[in-house]
């Protein structure tokens, strides 16, 4: 190859390379600290509105492992042994993890549960 084809095709080459870039333009933004005061009209959210969303917590007494022959053969008045004994403490739970235990109570005509021990952040 002689040097003014090899030239030549570099400079198409670089021609080539030259319009890429160009139709490939990348922009870049700088953006200055985020003012407290600027974040919005209104006041920012507090652990005292924090403190008002409701939360489902549940009490687990105990849990069963059946079979389908045995689940459906349940019926009024048929026994389900738990995997626990009676004296033991019932979990409390807020979106499936325990964070206390108690004692199941009778408060007028309904279930509660009275706090026993209330688990570390840390387990």
């Amino acid at each position: 190859m002689s040097d003014d084809n090899q030239t030549a095709s570099e400079a198409d080459l670089e021609g080539a390379i030259d319009a890429a870039t160009e139709a490939v333009s990348v922009q870049s933004a700088e953006f200055g600290e985020i003012d407290g005061a600027a974040v919005g009209a209104g006041n920012p959210i507090g652990m005292d509105a924090l403190l008002e969303v409701p939360v489902r917590v549940t009490v687990r007494i105990g849990r069963a492992s059946l079979e389908l022959g045995d689940l459906v053969k349940l019926g009024p008045g048929s026994l389900v042994p738990l995997d626990r004994e009676a004296h033991e403490p019932a979990d409390v739970l807020v979106n499936g993890k325990v964070i206390a235990r108690g004692e199941v109570v009778t408060i007028d005509n309904t279930y509660g549960i009275r706090i026993t021990s209330v688990e570390n952040e840390g387990a």
